[in-house]
């Protein structure tokens, strides 16, 4: 199995961690990682998820992002939207989307624990996969 990853740059210092959790545990599961595209937001992911299903040799996307509370309702909007049409993607392809974006709601600190929720969503991917071959 090939997967995708599709990375948020926004909060970098959480997410470069978890896309190295991700990745490893995608070595671990067996699972090759064939891209991995940096985009600047959690709101910018559709569209590069969108290029990596649309290829022929990729299985399914792991998304990683860390959505953190700020003075206003903007993180909700953020993971309202893109959660959505991640979903809408997953259903358009008939691939796996693994929602590996922490928040919306929580503090640094927060976001900093759950850096491992990434292996969450490479196991989501690998596991759907499998499931529906």
């Amino acid at each position: 199995m090939k997967i995708g990853i599709v990375v948020s740059e926004f909060n970098y210092d959480i997410t470069s961690m978890m896309l190295e959790r991700a990745k490893s545990h995608a070595d671990f599961l067996g699972a090759k990682v064939g891209q991995v595209i940096h985009v600047p937001g959690v709101y910018d992911m559709p569209l590069a998820v969108k290029k990596l299903l649309s290829k022929k040799d990729i299985d399914g996307v792991v998304t990683i992002g860390a959505v953190i509370e700020g003075e206003t309702g903007h993180d909700d909007v953020i993971m309202a939207q893109a959660s959505r049409k991640l979903t809408d993607l997953s259903l358009e392809y008939n691939k796996p989307v693994g929602l590996g974006i922490t928040g919306p709601g929580m503090s640094r600190l927060q976001a900093e624990e759950r850096i491992e929720n990434a292996k969450n969503a490479v196991e989501s991917v690998v596991k759907m996969h499998q499931r529906l071959k």
